[in-house]
């Protein structure tokens, strides 16, 4: 049995310092969390659960306050103090005025301070060196947020079999806002995020975001939500966060919250109520929403003093110069619009700006006959579901197309928040809409709250974390780990008749953006003499290459070369000897059709070899080069019908070469001329798959990646061959 760790910038709780208690925090996550834990008690699979977050007082403060309310929570709490210059830079500068403002499409308002950054990457530091102390092996580490971005890595540098989750709660912007930030900044964010296991989004769009920015800055490998990333596969999927709808049912036949409710209705006595609640925010749009307010009393005068908008704002990031900016500007337009519409006894606006206790809340979501949510973007909105879940017999919600909610509440009044006359136009058809719609709209939505609730939120995220570590468990049995090597190693020792197969890019040398880049350092090289200079060890490396340029890079060794797959082989000491004997005439009708996807993926190129053409599209846009693959393969298909030319779809290259010649049918001739009685073969590319399965009886074949492959074994990535090869160098020089 294991631990749940929760990990979030704030624990659930802050203390009121006048009175020494201890108070739950407001927000989504703190409600959807706890009403988890709550749920739980006894929940199978974990033995404790434990919240790591910060806290904003002082060691003393906390445990005085501790103290003085024993009977708090129902988890463990593990308080992180941080100096408060410090957590000032890192949250109200980093977290919220660069990633706060970029993610929400606010991208002016960001303020790209490098001393913002240095103190993010701190706290980030100092919450994995607390979660790493607290840590039990098969603990489940679930880390929340855009202020943690970086923490999933840290954690994972250390403990590498940790079983890590994460979740942004806010919109993961396009890759054309993201990419605004700085170099080292976003390629930072991006491997921290990376660290987890399963990564979590409120909406498809997120996540697809989120692998896109990954594949044009990081250059992953993904298919459909399933990245690789060096020797891990990781997993990114939406879980649009839930609410606990059986909590505000139940509200509505809670005493205090029916003595509110009456209260409420006596003073609102044949008025309709619009009811908003949004933390202070440029994100909620409410500049907008009171804008269509106006509008709506303009173009409808019969609603006047008969309706009225409650507008509840909840203090937040008072510190923040652009939140108090905004805190006076919708003062003073609610003061214009009372202003202008109040009469002796009735005002249109009444306005707070104050917290809401629960039962406060819960009253004016019953109450009200209108919910006006209306962000200009917003990761989920939960006060949309929430209003929605309280409703008893009426209530009709306006809610912002831009909200992640607006996904799953498609019966809600959607509108384009900065569009105030659609507003305007919003409200009144609310106000009246027949009771009946009303009532149906309501069910349909309320049934989809009661079956995705926030315990079928956590529960299907933590269902398939545990997936993917199991997944991640299976392409481990595969991995040459150190008991494999040393098998491999003491074979190699007592073999009289050495082969070891070698294919070059991507196994030899890593992948360049251009092929002409890929020269062999003079690390490889040195490996390559060593290997040859034994004559127990036949060395080939089996290649796409041509025939000039491997001459020209490794032709001063005793090793046997095979370029284009094996159109042509050289061994030791001897001639190049052509393995076909067909006209290369067919690429001049092949050439055309790859001459005009290059003119149509930008960064893509041919690669023309004596019988080979190859169409590179490494360089270009990761979807439009796979799209257009895609389309060239299909016609390529089409085009050489009853020749006898093949289309081979390799690693971000698609070529086209004579039936017959292949990695395969050539490993199989080299290892009956040498008659070895010890074979290693290692390759990268699909390609390399022909070698994989003639050789697989025959001796260890290894691939270099996680994709599927017909290889015993597989190394993570091709930084891994060099040292790999190094041992066996050490063994000829040892047996010298």
């Amino acid at each position: 049995m294991s631990r749940l760790i929760i990990v979030s910038n704030r624990l659930p709780f802050s203390i009121d310092k006048n009175e020494g208690k201890i108070r739950q925090s407001s927000g989504g996550l703190v409600s959807a969390i706890k009403s988890f834990i709550e749920h739980q008690q006894n929940h199978p699979a974990f033995t404790e659960k434990l919240w790591l977050g910060t806290m904003d007082a002082t060691g003393e403060e906390w445990q005085q306050a501790v103290a003085n309310n024993t009977s708090v929570v129902d988890f463990q709490i593990q308080p992180l103090f941080v100096e408060e210059g410090l957590y000032n830079d890192y949250y109200n500068g980093f977290s919220n005025s660069v990633l706060w403002p970029l993610f929400h499409y606010f991208p002016s308002l960001a303020e790209y301070k490098p001393v913002y950054f240095e103190a993010y990457k701190k706290v980030n530091k100092a919450f994995a060196d607390k979660l790493i102390e607290n840590y039990h092996e098969g603990d489940v580490i679930w880390i929340h947020d855009y202020h943690l971005l970086l923490l999933p890595q840290l954690v994972r540098e250390k403990l590498p079999d940790a079983t890590i989750g994460f979740f942004l709660h806010i919109p993961f912007p396009s890759y054309e806002i993201f990419r605004l930030m700085p170099s080292q900044w976003k390629r930072s964010i991006l491997e921290g995020v990376l660290g987890a296991d399963l990564i979590g989004f409120h909406m498809h769009d997120y996540v697809q975001h989120f692998i896109q920015s990954a594949k044009m800055i990081l250059k992953i490998e993904n298919q459909f939500s399933t990245i690789q990333y060096f020797n891990r596969i990781i997993k990114a999927d939406l879980f649009p966060i839930g609410i606990d709808y059986e909590k505000f049912r139940k509200a509505i036949i809670n005493d205090l919250v029916k003595t509110i409710t009456i209260k409420l209705e006596e003073r609102f006595f044949n008025q309709k109520i619009i009811f908003s609640v949004d933390r202070l925010d440029y994100t909620k749009g409410l500049d907008y929403r009171l804008e269509g307010f106006k509008l709506f009393l303009e173009m409808h005068p019969e609603w006047l003093e008969k309706v009225v908008f409650i507008l509840n704002i909840v203090p937040s990031r008072d510190a923040i110069q652009a939140y108090a900016d905004r805190k006076r500007s919708i003062e003073e337009y609610v003061s214009t619009i009372n202003g202008k519409y109040s009469t002796l006894h009735w005002q249109p606006i009444i306005y707070r700006y104050n917290h809401l206790d629960f039962e406060e809340l819960c009253s004016l979501y019953q109450t009200a006959d209108v919910a006006l949510i209306t962000p200009l973007r917003d990761g989920m909105n939960l006060v949309a579901k929430e209003y929605v879940a309280s409703c008893f017999d009426k209530g009709v919600l306006i809610l912002s197309e831009f909200t992640g909610a607006a996904n799953e509440l498609s019966e809600a009044i959607l509108v384009n928040p900065t569009d105030s006359f659609e507003v305007a136009d919003a409200i009144e058809a609310a106000l009246t809409m027949p009771l009946q719609e009303q009532r149906t709209r309501l069910s349909f939505m309320q049934k989809r709250l009661k079956e995705y609730d926030v315990i079928k939120w956590v529960n299907e995220f933590l269902e398939q974390l545990k997936e993917v570590k199991e997944e991640q468990e299976k392409l481990k049995v595969n991995l040459l780990d150190r008991k494999i090597t040393d098998e491999i190693m003491q074979n190699f020792q007592v073999a009289n008749n050495r082969c070891i197969l070698l294919d070059y890019d991507g196994t030899l040398v890593p992948i360049q953006r251009y092929p002409s880049l890929a020269a062999p350092t003079p690390e490889l090289l040195d490996i390559l003499r060593q290997l040859s200079i034994d004559e127990r060890n036949k060395v080939v490396v089996i290649s796409g290459r041509d025939s000039k340029v491997l001459e020209d890079w490794l032709g001063q060794f005793q090793i046997t070369l095979v370029a284009e797959h094996g159109a042509r082989i050289k061994y030791p000491n001897e001639d190049w000897v052509e393995q076909v004997n067909v006209s290369s005439e067919w690429k001049e009708q092949i050439k055309p059709l790859m001459e005009m996807f290059v003119t149509r993926c930008m960064g893509s190129f041919i690669e023309e070899k004596d019988y080979t053409l190859a169409w590179h599209y490494r360089n270009t846009h990761p979807d439009l080069g796979f799209v257009r693959s895609r389309e060239l393969r299909n016609s390529l298909l089409q085009l050489i019908t009853n020749t006898p030319l093949q289309v081979i779809d390799g690693n971000k290259v698609i070529e086209v070469r004579l039936i017959g010649i292949d990695k395969g049918n050539t490993a199989k001739h080299i290892i009956e001329r040498f008659q070895p009685d010890f074979t290693l073969c290692i390759g990268d590319d699909t390609t390399d798959e022909d070698m994989f399965h003639e050789l697989r009886r025959l001796g260890y074949t290894i691939k270099v990646g996680t994709a599927n492959t017909a290889a015993q074994y597989t190394i993570p990535s091709q930084s891994g061959v060099l040292p790999l090869l190094k041992k066996f160098v050490a063994i000829v020089n040892t047996d010298g």
